[in-house]
């Protein structure tokens, strides 16, 4: 766990984090207790106090740590080189569904485990989760862009709002797969994302 570029005391934090992202997108936030990450991080509850002041603080750093990976992971995927800008997106909404699934929801998908219960539980909580979701609209967006100067796709309407109900599109495709324990939300999603962008089938 140790880098050459962390102290053992961002190494520790960062550790209690991981922890509960794993443990948090597999129960939900309320259901797991402080005890329940300590235990499985190892981690005393004096260490805990040390970096967070609260339960709430805890789950909007951990919240933050999600949305820096997640934007970070994102910005590589649509610089891939060599591909278009449809070609781009198309490899998100696929990765999307690899990693978003029931089956492999391990920390990925905060979001959408999250996302409606901690709005209603923390003011803190849900501008964390705003600030981050329209990061990744705005990511869309400038994609979008990207692809109709480049020919790849086409939209009807402006970027930005595109790319804000294709998010939402992909958010309630996640939310029914959990439903459904089926990947044919996905399926139905990926279909009507190829329409939005006037692609082929």
């Amino acid at each position: 766990m140790n880098t050459a570029n962390t102290t053992p005391s961002s190494d520790v934090r960062s550790h209690i984090l991981a922890t509960g992202q794993r443990i948090m997108a597999g129960k939900g936030y309320s259901a797991v207790g402080l005890n329940e990450i300590l235990t499985t991080a190892g981690v005393p509850k004096g260490s805990f106090y040390h970096y967070f002041s609260s339960k709430d603080a805890y789950g909007e750093a951990m919240l933050e740590r999600y949305f820096e990976d997640y934007l970070a992971e994102l910005d590589g995927t649509l610089s891939q080189p060599g591909l278009t800008a449809a070609q781009r997106l198309m490899n998100y909404w696929q990765s999307w569904q690899a990693s978003q699934s029931f089956e492999q929801c391990q920390g990925k998908c905060l979001a959408v485990k999250l996302g409606a219960e901690v709005a209603d539980l923390s003011e803190a909580m849900r501008l964390v989760l705003r600030r981050g979701t329209e990061a990744i609209v705005d990511r869309l967006a400038q994609a979008l862009a990207e692809g109709i100067a480049d020919g790849s796709l086409t939209v009807d309407g402006e970027p930005q709002n595109v790319a804000g109900s294709l998010y939402q599109l992909w958010l309630g495709a996640s939310v029914m797969a959990k439903i459904e324990r089926s990947l044919r939300p996905f399926e139905t999603a990926l279909a009507a994302t190829r329409q939005m962008l006037h692609l082929a089938p």
